[in-house]
């Protein structure tokens, strides 16, 4: 019998309400007054997002950012600092108990199998995708998602992006890299080892390509989604972790 998650189609928020969301599912899934969860969203405005153990000051232009309304912010999860485009992607998130039955207990193992919802939606869609180690889907060579994860409060929070368009000069613009000459480099790299659903399918339709990942994770996972919204409680520990730790230098400027 298919397990039953709860899904949420949130729309566009700030980076500093999407990531409160994130933990706040987390923690209530955690404490079992929430079920295991998939939620989908954007950024508004776009933002950068720097992994938990990243300084801010070494991987982000604060200026470039400022001049753009790009906001900043750490995520709970680790890896690097990536450029989140209003335009350019689809984020997804889920919640899950650390026990949750057929997930391994090694982060580098789990990886594999909860992309799986991501690789199944992307080949429906026609996209020969695959997972590349250590946490990418790939989609002919070249890399259209990466994803996080981090276990706490006995739970697993994984995030991840499914890349609609790719700006790399302006991503290059935002990120810090030592000089102009690095920086064309960097930018004809990422040209050629990234891809898009644009550029594999020549258009984006943001509808179609989230329901195909909806029904990717419940056929890859065996479970059933059922629509919901956020709980009272969620609601109310989003806001304090959202005004308490992620909008604050405190937390964002901690390394």
């Amino acid at each position: 019998m298919s397990e039953q998650w709860r899904l949420l189609r949130h729309g566009a928020r700030s980076a500093y309400e999407n990531m409160a969301i994130d933990e706040a599912i987390l923690r209530c899934v955690t404490a079992q007054t929430s079920p295991p969860t998939l939620r989908f969203y954007r950024w508004q405005p776009s933002a950068v997002s720097i992994g938990y153990f990243q300084g801010i000051e070494q991987e982000v232009d604060l200026e470039a950012c400022a001049a753009r309304g790009v906001d900043v912010i750490r995520r709970l999860t680790g890896g690097g600092a990536v450029y989140h485009d209003y335009e350019g992607e689809i984020t997804y998130s889920l919640a899950i108990p650390d026990d949750y039955p057929g997930i391994p207990h090694k982060i580098l193992d789990s990886y594999g199998i909860l992309c799986q919802g991501l690789i199944v939606g992307l080949r429906s869609l026609g996209m020969p995708a695959e997972f590349k180690p250590i946490n990418d889907i790939i989609v002919n060579g070249r890399k259209i998602s990466g994803n996080a994860q981090t276990r706490r409060f006995r739970g697993i929070l994984q995030h991840g992006t499914l890349l609609c368009e790719v700006d790399a000069p302006l991503m290059f613009t935002l990120l810090k890299v030592p000089n102009e000459k690095i920086r064309d480099k960097l930018i004809a790299s990422v040209e050629e080892r990234v891809t898009s659903i644009k550029r594999e399918m020549g258009a984006v339709d943001r509808e179609r390509v989230t329901q195909a990942m909806i029904d990717g994770f419940a056929e890859a996972l065996d479970i059933r989604f059922v629509p919901g919204d956020l709980s009272d409680h969620e609601h109310a520990l989003a806001q304090t972790l959202r005004e308490e730790n992620y909008a604050t230098n405190t937390w964002n400027y901690k390394r």
